[in-house]
C-alpha cells in the first residue's frame, strides 16, 4: 500500500529544523542563526526536482540561512513562519495544483502532526517525536539532518521508476 502511495507523489514537503537540519539551533556571537544542511539531502532534492517532482518547505520559523540554501537548490516553494501547518494545506493545493493525496510531508515534531494527518503520505525521520512516528507510514533509517531527506528522495525515485534516469549523468 505504501509503495502505491509513493508512486502517486507529485510534491514532497519538508519541515526544516530536525528534518533538513539536526535538532540544534546555533547562534553566532552577533545573534545570527547558523544552520548546517546535509549536502546529500540537497542532491536528493535536486534529483527529485529534475525528475519533475515538486519540492517545498513548511516551517514554523524564518531564517536567512534557509532562504540562502533554498535559492542554492532551486527550491522556490517556501512557507515559513507558519504556526498552524495543517491549515496551510488549501493554500499549498492552490499554489501547486497538487491534491493532498499526491503529497508527502516529512516531519519530526508535534507542530508537524496536523499537516502529516492531511497529506497522502506522512513520513517521519528516525529521531522524530513518538507521536509523530505513530501516525506516519514511513519512518526513515537516518536521522534528521543526517541524510533522511536523501533517503526519502531516493525511495520516491526508485519506486516511481525514475532512479536510473535520474543518476544517468553521474554514472555514465
Amino acid at each position: 500500500m505504501t509503495e502505491e502511495k509513493i508512486k502517486k507523489i507529485e510534491l514532497l514537503l519538508l519541515d526544516v529544523d530536525g528534518v533538513l537540519t539536526n535538532e540544534a539551533i546555533i547562534y553566532n556571537d552577533d545573534g545570527k542563526e547558523i544552520k548546517a544542511f546535509n549536502v546529500k539531502d540537497g542532491l536528493g532534492l535536486r534529483l527529485l526536482m529534475n525528475a519533475g517532482i515538486k519540492t517545498g518547505i513548511v516551517t514554523g520559523r524564518r531564517s536567512n540561512a534557509l532562504s540562502c540554501r533554498l535559492r542554492n537548490l532551486g527550491v522556490t516553494l517556501l512557507y515559513d513562519g507558519v504556526s498552524e501547518k495543517g491549515s496551510l494545506l488549501p493554500t499549498i493545493v492552490r499554489d501547486t495544483g497538487v491534491s493532498p493525496e499526491n503529497m508527502a510531508f516529512i516531519g519530526d515534531d508535534l507542530p508537524d502532526i496536523p499537516l502529516l494527518k492531511r497529506v497522502g503520505l506522512p513520513i517521519a525521520v528516525r529521531n522524530a517525536h513518538e507521536l509523530v512516528i505513530e501516525i506516519c507510514e514511513i519512518v526513515t533509517e537516518k536521522r534528521g539532518g543526517e541524510g533522511a531527506v536523501r533517503e526519502v528522495c531516493e525511495r520516491i525515485l526508485k519506486t516511481k521508476g525514475l532512479w536510473e534516469r535520474s543518476i544517468h549523468g553521474f554514472v555514465s
